[in-house]
């Protein structure tokens, strides 16, 4: 098994990849880049790539996709979440309307992108050997 192995970027349908893009460039803090092709890219702070791209309404179905930001940026971003009137939830499938959990010792939050697909936001890796020490 190799260790080397790295995620290097993900087609994320949407019902318009400009929009979705900006939309979670925007509320993330990361830029959008330039566009090649039918993708508009969105690349993470761990250097993965989110090729947006439109397709078909009636092709699209859920995808979930899950953000970890350091708990000092939650409040930027969730300010930013809040401005734009998307109805947040502290749990999966709109469980906890207008909440964010405090889960793993940390915040999260699910909402919907323009396009359609599941964002989570979250503090705290769910996996215990990779949390973040508790800032007090």
């Amino acid at each position: 098994m190799s260790v080397s192995v790295e995620l290097n970027h993900l087609i994320v349908p949407s019902r318009d990849n400009r929009e979705s893009a900006e939309f979670l460039a925007h509320l993330l803090g990361l830029e959008v880049g330039t566009e090649w092709g039918h993708f508009v890219p969105v690349v993470t702070g761990n250097g993965v790539r989110l090729d947006f791209t439109t397709i078909p309404v009636e092709d699209l179905r859920l995808q979930h996709y899950c953000f970890l930001v350091p708990e000092d940026d939650f409040d930027a971003f969730f300010a930013r979440l809040t401005e734009t009137g998307v109805p947040y939830f502290g749990a999966p499938g709109g469980g906890l309307p207008g909440e964010i959990n405090h889960n793993h010792g940390g915040r999260g939050v699910y909402f919907l992108d323009p396009g359609g697909n599941g964002i989570e936001v979250i503090t705290q890796p769910y996996e215990p050997e990779k949390r973040r020490p508790a800032r007090w």
